[in-house]
Parts: structure tokens; C-alpha cells; sequence
């Protein structure tokens, strides 16, 4: 007899699921769908932000290139005349070139376009950046 009261008692211990149910499967969907809604707008600024500054990087390099192109030369070079890098996010190319004075401009392209205060960053041979909050 003692056996099965021992064979019914399992029988009703595995009647009885202890898995989750749909309202918390649910709820726990939805406060992962909203921490989702909350971090990625600040996961694209962090994304679009890492670009401008590698972008700043590659203006700077480009700043040296002319540099010493002028050491060697009566003015400083055109695009042309510099190896300009290659970039996903921004095109480079050079403006105002004389004897004396060059600007470096590095123009937005591709996804990196959201970013519509940064559209455009430029640098001068004075170390002038425009504009000055994408620096």
C-alpha cells in the first residue's frame, strides 16, 4: 500500500510543471524590449562620434603630410599631390592651396551622415578647426 501512495504522490509531483508562464515569458520580453528602446540611440551616437574622432585623426595626418611637403617644396601640395586615405564615413580632399595657406576637408558620407551636426570638419594650416564642437 505504502508503494502506491509513494507511485501516486510522483504521479502528481510531475502533473504539477514548475516551467514559466506566458505573463512572465511576457514581462520579461518586454523589459528587454525596453532597455533595447533606451541604450541604442546612445550605442549610434557612441558609433557615430568614434568616427569623427578617427576622422580628426586622419585630418591631423593629412596637417603632417602638407607639412612636409612644403619643407621641400614653394607651396603646399594639392590632392592630387598628397596621398589622401581611403574612408567609409568621410571623403577628404584639400581647398585654398597656395604658397602660404591650405584647408584640409573631410565631408560626411554613408550612415556617418546622421551625424548633421559633423557633416562637414575642416582644418587649417593655423590648426583652425571648423567647427569647433565635432573637435
Amino acid at each position: 500500500m505504502s508503494e502506491q501512495n509513494s507511485y501516486r504522490g510522483l504521479q502528481k509531483s510531475l502533473s504539477n510543471n514548475t516551467g514559466i508562464t506566458m505573463l512572465e515569458l511576457m514581462v520579461v520580453v518586454t523589459i528587454i524590449g525596453l532597455l533595447a528602446i533606451l541604450v541604442f540611440p546612445s550605442y549610434q551616437q557612441h558609433i557615430l562620434k568614434s568616427r569623427r574622432a578617427d576622422c580628426a585623426i586622419q585630418l591631423l595626418r593629412i596637417k603632417m603630410q602638407q607639412e612636409s611637403f612644403r619643407l621641400n617644396n614653394a607651396s603646399y601640395a594639392t590632392a592630387t599631390q598628397l596621398s589622401l586615405p581611403q574612408n567609409d564615413y568621410f571623403d577628404f580632399s584639400t581647398a585654398n592651396v597656395s604658397a602660404t595657406t591650405y584647408t584640409l576637408v573631410a565631408q560626411a558620407k554613408g550612415s556617418q551622415q546622421e551625424d548633421s551636426a559633423c557633416q562637414i570638419l575642416a582644418l587649417d594650416q593655423s590648426m583652425n578647426k571648423t567647427p569647433l564642437n565635432c573637435w
